[in-house]
């Protein structure tokens, strides 16, 4: 049966234009083998760590990287790139890479971790990285909750967000204390010449200039620098796509964006 020329332009309008679509870009350091990636659906992880990964990239230091994980959310990294990849116990991925620094001065090392491991049974280590300025990169993943163990509360949950299992009716301050802020924390330890910032996976590109602002002063100046990145946590906030993205406005009111190297006014 033959066609005719109307029915031809029809098919080719409605047909899918998959052409047309742009074509994902990858980093060339991920682990093929690994991905689908083990994150939950609409996590911020695999967005941070997609940034970092681009970074590496354009820096040319994947086989000069050592990349340390905590125990949490951030263990699912644990294949995630084709780089040295160390996961340790938790709390202690800081003066793991501390380690790693000191044994290997020229790689650049990476502690990535979440605001459990970092801001709670990993704090100690923080500090005393920030107070001795080791050359080295954190990342502490700032989800406002225990993301892995079922969403309990965190060192960095505040009042008035989506309940946790453990203050179920509000994180008050005269029952639970305050939220801690890391990076406010750093710029009062850190010696001159550290980089300090604060970024949100809202918006990656963002991230990706910060992670790689942070990457470089390590190598340059050999000096301390942190990052601390809010993420997305829908599975245990309980949110659906538009309230996450409303929940995120709303933290950084508490968690404002911004970068510095402390001793200077940049």
């Amino acid at each position: 049966m033959k066609t005719s020329n109307k029915q031809q332009r029809n098919r080719k309008e409605t047909a899918p234009r998959t052409a047309s679509l742009p074509v994902p870009s990858f980093p060339r350091c991920y682990k093929e083998s690994s991905k689908p990636h083990k994150f939950c659906p609409g996590c911020g992880h695999p967005i941070t760590l997609h940034e970092i990964g681009m970074v590496v990239d354009e820096l040319g230091i994947q086989n000069k990287t050592a990349f340390l994980i905590d125990i949490g959310c951030s263990l699912l990294a644990w294949d995630f790139f084709d780089i040295d990849t160390t996961q340790t116990h938790h709390g202690r991925t800081v003066p793991t890479a501390v380690g790693f620094k000191r044994a290997m001065p020229d790689a650049t090392v990476i502690a990535y971790l979440g605001d459990g491991g970092g801001y709670a049974i990993g704090t100690q280590h923080l500090v005393h990285a920030t107070l001795r300025n080791d050359p080295i990169t954190v990342i502490i993943i700032n989800n406002l909750t225990y993301a892995m163990t079922g969403g309990q509360m965190a060192p960095t949950t505040i009042e008035k967000q989506p309940p946790t299992t453990t203050a179920p009716f509000d994180r008050t301050p005269d029952v639970f204390g305050t939220n801690l802020k890391g990076p406010e924390l750093v710029l009062h330890l850190a010696m001159p010449g550290a980089f300090v910032a604060r970024t949100a996976v809202d918006n990656p590109l963002h991230v990706r200039m910060t992670i790689k602002e942070a990457l470089l002063h390590q190598q340059k100046n050999k000096a301390f620098s942190f990052v601390e990145v809010l993420s997305f946590c829908p599975t245990n906030w309980k949110t659906n796509a538009q309230e996450t993205f409303a929940w995120m406005g709303a933290f950084k009111e508490t968690y404002p964006l911004f970068k510095t190297i402390t001793g200077t006014n940049s």
